[in-house]
């Protein structure tokens, strides 16, 4: 089976098998082959002064020796940054590197205040913040390397989003294991959070799906990492918050789709139990499902909500005018929200009439529509720079989750908010299956809210700290990608690994290069 070329901006090879691992600094795992190695072996012979290959140079011409020159260092800009929830910036000199030696270098280079890794800041809080340190911006790292059309594997950079694996892979067949909310998030990103879907029930977080990880570790040294050969800093990098090192490359395993469309089957709920009793039923039937939830409901109403679920459409179920392109994948994109969004545009009142219209247009029952992908897994890709229109002073998004058997406490939770008058548009419960492995990881078996609440909504420190306790009270835990303001001494009670974790830092990185304004706040 031939693979389609894919645009060299973005890709270095696209091949039916991924190649062996190459460990060596610049080098993705598996991304080496004899062509590339020649040509690299000609330009530094060339370089060196030696003879090139036939035919470079006139008969009886002799080159002289040059000593290349050292690379130009890496010069850092200092920029305000911020997570997604823009509630907490803070100033750092942020690295812009190009090659993995770039990387190398700022990490090797980095004072007490020590670097962390960045994506497309996509995490709400402070994760991917370290005032007064150096933050590395590994979106100029953004090679696709391999694509084993046949297997399902793909080799690339830490910088490319899944928006663009998804543009280079579909037209293959071939989809991301996992998907979050949305798709500009890095593969890099995805590691450190170890991010979960719709689909945990059924396919685990997105880690469980990475067979290798080469990462430049605190110590300035790279190393390729699997579960089988360095289990430990393996999974304590999966869903590590890019505390053990930065992550330069991965290979993903990949999920077969013969459509980029969805089947999608969409229910009303009465109440909290309804849904509750519904999931809980049927669940196991689909591959992707989520709940929109009304939060701001109360009464008989307390907890109704609008549940989605589906699966990828198989090329049968298409009509016919669309199984000419059926792995079409061409997202629409509104305009930007605007820059400036007056303070309180989405309090009680405005939420309120938006949650009551999008509950009562949902369907009661709607069985086997079809959708496309980006309205399905990412409604609010569609408009860019959405969190704007919390305001300037932005939102916190908190997500938490609490083990099956527990179902008094997410009750009392959703009371709680309900009758506070919590104003969330964005809240989705979903069902989690078995945990991941990851030290940090978030996901556990039982029931996850998350809920976007305004940074204005008046006595909301005291409300998440509430919150907190009835999480930490039920043996659950709060997602580490989205905190900005937990309390540390929960930390322990909400992630047992925790000292196994931190001595695992101790010992790869004594020196603390690796941290971040997360790490900080709650003693990572």
């Amino acid at each position: 089976m031939s693979v389609p070329p894919v645009p060299a901006t973005a890709t270095d090879t696209a091949a039916n098998t991924i190649g062996s691992a190459d460990t060596g600094s610049g080098t993705a795992p598996g991304a080496a082959t004899e062509a590339a190695e020649a040509a690299e072996a000609a330009e530094a012979a060339e370089a060196a002064g030696a003879p090139g290959p036939p035919g470079a140079a006139e008969a009886g011409a002799t080159a002289p020796a040059e000593t290349p020159a050292p690379p130009a260092p890496i010069v850092p800009t200092t920029e305000s940054v911020s997570g997604w929830g823009r509630t907490a910036p803070t100033t750092a000199r942020v690295f812009h590197p190009r090659s993995y030696e770039e990387a190398t270098e700022a990490v090797r280079s980095s004072d007490n205040r020590g670097v962390i890794a960045r994506g497309l800041g996509r995490a709400y809080g402070d994760a991917a913040q370290n005032a007064g340190g150096a933050v590395l911006d590994m979106t100029g790292l953004d090679r696709i390397h391999e694509i084993d059309a046949v297997n399902g594997l793909v080799v690339c950079d830490a910088g490319v989003s899944l928006h663009r694996l998804m543009e280079v892979l579909l037209p293959l067949g071939w989809f991301v294991p996992v998907t979050p909310g949305t798709r500009y998030v890095t593969v890099g990103g995805a590691i450190g959070a170890d991010i979960h879907g719709k689909n945990h029930h059924v396919s685990g977080s997105f880690t469980r799906h990475v067979r290798a990880i080469e990462l430049l570790t605190g110590d300035g040294e790279t190393r390729l990492v699997t579960a089988e050969d360095e289990p430990e800093l393996f999974w304590a990098t999966c869903g590590g918050m890019g505390l053990t090192g930065v992550v330069l490359a991965a290979t993903v395993q990949l999920l077969p789709v013969e459509t980029s469309l969805m089947l999608v089957d969409t229910e009303r709920a009465a109440d909290l139990d309804d849904l509750m009793a519904r999931l809980t039923a049927t669940d196991h039937e689909y591959r992707y499902s989520v709940a929109w939830i009304d939060l701001l409901a109360r009464g008989a109403k307390t907890g109704r909500a609008v549940l989605s679920r589906g699966d990828h459409a198989p090329l049968d179920a298409l009509p016919a005018r669309l199984r000419r392109d059926p792995l079409a994948f061409r997202p629409g994109r509104l305009p930007a929200a605007p820059r400036f969004v007056p303070e309180g545009l989405l309090g009680r009142t405005t939420v309120g009439l938006f949650n009551e219209v999008w509950y009562r247009k949902a369907p009661r029952e709607q069985r086997g529509r079809l959708q496309k992908l980006s309205p399905f897994f990412h409604p609010l890709d569609g408009l860019p720079e959405w969190n704007r229109i919390y305001g300037r002073s932005g939102f916190v998004q908190y997500q938490f989750v609490v083990g099956y058997g527990q179902e008094e406490a997410l009750r009392r939770i959703v009371r709680k908010l309900s009758t506070r008058g919590c104003p969330s548009f964005l809240a989705v419960l979903k069902r989690f299956g078995a945990a991941d492995p990851g030290w940090l990881s978030f996901p556990m078996p039982g029931w996850t809210l998350a809920l976007d609440i305004p940074a204005t909504l008046s006595g909301l420190g005291a409300l998440l700290d509430e919150l907190d306790d009835e999480v930490a009270g039920a043996g659950g835990r709060v997602y580490l990608a989205k905190d900005s303001r937990l309390r540390p001494e929960l930390l322990a009670r909400m992630y047992p690994r925790l000292d196994h974790f931190r001595a695992l830092r101790a010992r790869h990185d004594p020196a603390g290069a690796i941290t971040s304004d997360l790490a900080r706040r709650l003693g990572l």
